[in-house]
């Protein structure tokens, strides 16, 4: 079985786009569960839950972030495989099936995550190579658009890869990832010194780091409303005008902590 566990925070009209979709695009023989965790829950989003059948839903009064959401939904979740998404996430049709079927058949992958695209069909990028902090650098100020900083950015953005086949990435953005049951067992939860960034990062390292492939899955598709509330229109400065500038810089010092400098 498959358990679907979906990351809410404030946004009923996104959550009821993603249950209506996954009820229109799940198979009626495929085994699955759906899981809403509701953090900093409301009474709207609860009754967007009640819309649905057979919808188990996990609800916090408070802001419990989202590294620790993701643990509680994996807890509460009874699948031998765990699909993570966030509510700006409408799948397609046997894309959750089709994902499923990749790990099942390739046991050595612990981590999945399927080819997001923009509403317009165009790919997002979702899977990458390791930060490094002048990645971050490159991202968050002018230097990513001179010839060097483009360089390093197109390496971090796996640019040299078919991407139209499955890949090998060092992390998946977690705002669609598949993992195993198996795998999780083994290496752990979610690493919640991190509140909201960088845990997807350090979760796929630690299942490099214990035997198991991180892999990006274009076959299966899924449309992402994806909007960076990290990136502000201030540059370098965001992260004195910006709450989740902030949160990303925090938590990215965290992993540089725990892993050094160096990809």
């Amino acid at each position: 079985m498959t358990s679907i566990v979906i990351i809410n925070y404030k946004n009923p009209p996104l959550l009821r786009l993603c249950l209506s979709s996954l009820r229109r695009v799940l198979s009626a023989n495929f085994k699955h569960e759906i899981l809403v965790v509701d953090i900093a829950s409301t009474p709207e989003t609860r009754n967007v839950v009640k819309e649905f059948t057979n919808i188990k839903l996990a609800a916090f009064k408070e802001n419990i972030g989202y590294t620790k959401g993701v643990n509680e939904g994996i807890k509460t979740s009874s699948g031998d495989y765990v699909l993570i998404l966030n509510p700006d996430v409408v799948p397609l049709v046997k894309s959750i099936e089709d994902l499923t079927s990749y790990m099942a058949t390739n046991i050595n992958i612990g981590l999945a995550g399927p080819r997001l695209l923009n509403f317009d069909g165009s790919a997002q990028s979702s899977c990458f190579r390791y930060y490094t902090p002048f990645t971050i650098l490159c991202r968050r100020s002018p230097l990513g658009r001179t010839p060097i900083g483009k360089t390093v950015l197109a390496k971090f953005m796996m640019t040299d890869k078919n991407l139209n086949e499955p890949t090998e990435a060092d992390w998946l953005m977690g705002s669609a990832v598949m993992v195993s049951r198996k795998a999780v067992d083994k290496i752990g939860l979610l690493d919640e010194k991190f509140f909201l960034y960088m845990s997807d990062v350090d979760w796929a390292r630690r299942f490099w780091d214990n035997g198991f492939k991180v892999a990006y899955y274009p076959h299966s598709e899924m449309y992402h409303y994806h909007k960076r509330g990290s990136k502000g229109q201030f540059g370098p400065f965001d992260v004195f005008m910006n709450k989740q500038s902030r949160l990303h810089l925090v938590d990215a010092v965290r992993y540089f902590r725990k892993y050094g400098l160096k990809n």
